[in-house]
């Protein structure tokens, strides 16, 4: 019998993987999501709601791809993603979560944090930026932040992108020699590699203080990334009561009206870009 208990806790802990998604699929799926995602976006805009999203893993989880898919029909007036750089100077001598305040939606908004104050509990905490006494601190009283954020009306969702090792050193190999992602692989990257154990460490510490009843963490397996977005961004609209804004219908003019008293200037007053696609083409400008 314990043995048999030992055996399900085991599978417990790493779910079976599904069988990896088709194409065709995944970009229906993903529209559908998408379609969702507006609607989603006019209703915070016509009930004055304010989301924030915290995005959260280790390097190379697809947290960045997931936001791209998230926020490609969205308006960046309504939704906003803040991915903050390094502090400066004068932000070390802040309030730790002053510039993150800063970032907070208004009526009506939408923000998802690409990295956040938990920055403090992965990156700080390896890499020795923080001193204990500062994040032990982080660890007491980010549930309180983050309760004022909640009892204040904001929607906090916190999803935790949850990447195997092997794949992650996969996904930094293959940025190695890629000329348009090769920005994304920085010595910080690599150091994560050997300190997977300490970030390992870190994140369930972080886990253990800031997983509450009122601002839960939830983890997106993502060693397939289309899964991991698909996954995420449904789980995303099933967390907010969201309804279809009814819209006043627009009605097109069969054309524009022209009174006759207009005349364009004439094309040599104007400084054109030049006709590129014509070199790829072979097209002769004339």
């Amino acid at each position: 019998m314990a043995a048999k208990s030992k055996k399900s806790a085991n599978n417990a802990k790493k779910a079976k993987p599904s069988r990896k998604i088709s194409n065709s699929i995944y970009e229906a799926e993903l529209f559908r999501l998408q379609t969702e995602l507006v609607k989603l976006q006019e209703w915070v805009k016509a009930t004055d709601s304010r989301v924030v999203v915290v995005f959260e893993g280790r390097d190379a989880a697809g947290k960045g791809g997931t936001i791209k898919r998230l926020t490609e029909y969205l308006s960046p007036r309504i939704a906003r993603i803040a991915a903050l750089p390094a502090p400066t100077d004068r932000e070390r001598g802040q309030w730790y979560y002053q510039r993150y305040v800063a970032h907070l939606p208004a009526r009506g908004e939408i923000v998802l944090f690409d990295r956040s104050w938990y920055n403090r509990a992965g990156v700080e905490k390896v890499m020795g930026f923080c001193t204990p006494e500062e994040h032990s601190r982080f660890l007491r009283q980010t549930p309180q932040f983050e309760q004022m954020l909640i009892d204040d009306g904001i929607m906090l969702r916190k999803y935790w992108f949850s990447v195997s090792e092997e794949e992650q050193l996969r996904r930094f190999r293959s940025r190695m020699n890629d000329p348009v992602r090769q920005w994304k692989l920085s010595p910080m990257d690599l150091e994560s590699i050997n300190r997977w154990e300490d970030y390992s460490r870190a994140k369930d510490e972080m886990m253990v203080h800031t997983d509450t009843a009122q601002s839960p963490w939830n983890v997106v397996e993502s060693d397939i990334k289309k899964h991991a977005r698909l996954n995420m961004i449904a789980h995303l609209l099933s967390t907010i009561p969201y309804e279809a804004v009814d819209h006043s219908p627009v009605t097109l003019p069969l054309k524009p009206i022209h009174s006759g008293n207009y005349h364009r200037p004439p094309r040599s007053l104007s400084k054109y870009v030049p006709d590129h696609v014509a070199t790829l083409t072979g097209d002769v400008e004339r």
